[in-house]
């Protein structure tokens, strides 16, 4: 019995050993398949061409843009008010903060109303239209959206509202520039009164003729760029380049001043009584307020914070330290 029992133990055993032998065997035998090769994928349809999307204001062209705005305002006031009244006899030194404070008032009201739509919106080439009137147009209420400005660079926009914003110093500046050439010898209702007209009849026209144009976004191809220049400013057409109002604010103002003092005529007393400035330490503080402010009115003149924005702000610097050296050795 014992002996049958393990001749069957042993034949299970040898079964059992034998069947990894038959699975290696047959597993190693290579299995032969037919392949097909696969049929060539059909070219893709190219996918037309994504519009290009619209040009995003920068933040920090727009920080840039605010402070620059600021610089100019306080070139005006308070650097230009204190820089002309101490200039002036003690007892009109009152009279000319009045001025310049309220001539920058007027001036920036009158801009938002009519001024920016004049200066730079599509009309003709010599003065704008009224497509911007009361600033209409800039902020859309339904989707909370502002309008973008172009600038020097394609691809390159600030919100509208800061460009109306600093332009707006640029008007007001350049009429309280005036104030000086017929200071101490003008009422202060005539000189609001000549203001408005001023600003509305000689600096709207020249600020369109010299720098308004739709900007580099709208100019495509040579087409373009000829129906773009038609629609620009005339003087900007004849190839005027002004880029931070030596035209338009400086030559502007010089001649209204010149042509000013020549109507009013002199103060009177001139040459018979001392006219001294009554305060020379506040025309000292009212220049170091223009040179600083001067950085804003020039590099931010470049619209964005980039390359030439900074050369501006080198000029200004080392050329105002240079006039200052020469003023000091003449």
């Amino acid at each position: 019995m014992k002996k049958i029992l393990a001749s069957i133990m042993l034949m299970v055993a040898l079964c059992g050993l034998s069947a990894p032998v038959f699975a290696e065997e047959a597993a190693s035998a290579p299995i032969v398949t037919e392949t097909v090769a696969a049929p060539a994928a059909a070219p893709a349809v190219a996918p037309e061409a994504a519009a290009v999307a619209a040009p995003v204001p920068n933040k920090g062209d727009t920080s840039w843009m605010l402070v620059a705005t600021l610089l100019v305002i306080m070139m005006s006031i308070p650097g230009l008010a204190l820089f002309y009244g101490g200039l002036v006899r003690s007892k009109n030194m009152l009279s000319i903060l009045m001025q310049v404070f309220s001539i920058f008032a007027l001036i920036t009201v009158l801009w938002a109303i009519y001024g920016y739509s004049l200066a730079f919106t599509e009309g003709n080439a010599f003065i704008g239209g009224f497509d911007r009137l009361f600033l209409k147009g800039i902020f859309d209420p339904a989707t909370g959206s502002v309008a973008n400005a172009a600038t020097f660079s394609k691809g390159v926009v600030i919100p509208e509202f800061i460009f109306v914003a600093f332009q707006a110093t640029f008007a007001a500046i350049t009429v309280a520039l005036i104030v000086g050439a017929f200071a101490e010898r003008m009422k202060f209702a005539a000189v609001l009164l000549f203001s408005a007209l001023w600003f509305t009849f000689a600096y709207l026209p020249i600020a369109h003729m010299v720098w308004f144009w739709t900007g580099p976004d709208a100019i495509k191809d040579a087409a373009t760029l000829a129906v773009e220049t038609a629609k620009a400013g005339w003087l900007f057409q004849k190839g005027a380049l002004d880029f931070a109002g030596g035209t338009v604010v400086h030559i502007n103002a010089a001649i209204a001043g010149l042509v000013g003092a020549f109507m009013v005529g002199r103060r009177i007393g001139y040459g018979k009584e001392a006219m001294a400035p009554h305060n020379l330490v506040m025309t000292m503080i009212g220049a170091a307020l223009l040179w600083v402010g001067w950085f804003g009115f020039n590099a931010g003149s470049a619209l964005e914070a980039g390359g030439t924005a900074t050369l501006a702000f080198a000029n200004t610097f080392i050329a105002t330290a240079a006039s200052v050296l020469s003023w000091m050795a003449a």
